[in-house]
């Protein structure tokens, strides 16, 4: 998965903006303003091409354990945050939109009942 897919990937979810708040660097795209991915576009151009996703806790483990490409988040809380990296190519796409998905079910699920209700409509 190259940045242009994994951007396409993630702008093609509902409500989805992406959003640079942090620095020139830092691509991040949020649901409804909550961040639920983000990108180092230096370390991606570098070949250490990684995403930092929100992840259930056990889950989480359960990933770090399974797969070496499977860290916890860089410059995140590492109970909650997984960077995912792509470089070495041992995760299948697949695998990584489904961690994008998590990732963004974690957040929605984590939102106010009327912000899920403006997701519904």
């Amino acid at each position: 998965m190259n940045i242009e897919q994994l951007r396409a990937y993630c702008l093609d979810k509902k409500a989805v903006t992406e959003h640079f708040p942090f620095d020139e660097d830092t691509l991040v795209f949020k649901v409804l303003d909550k961040m639920f991915a983000l990108v180092s576009l230096k370390k991606w151009e570098e070949g250490n091409a990684f995403i930092n996703l929100k992840c259930d806790p056990e889950y989480a483990i359960e990933l770090r354990e399974t797969y070496d490409s499977i860290q916890p988040g860089y410059h995140m809380h590492k109970k909650l945050w997984n960077s995912v990296y792509l470089h070495n190519g041992d995760l299948s796409p697949q695998l990584v939109c489904e961690l994008i998905d998590h990732s963004y079910d974690m957040v929605v699920k984590g939102m106010t009942k009327k912000k899920r209700q403006e997701l519904e409509s």
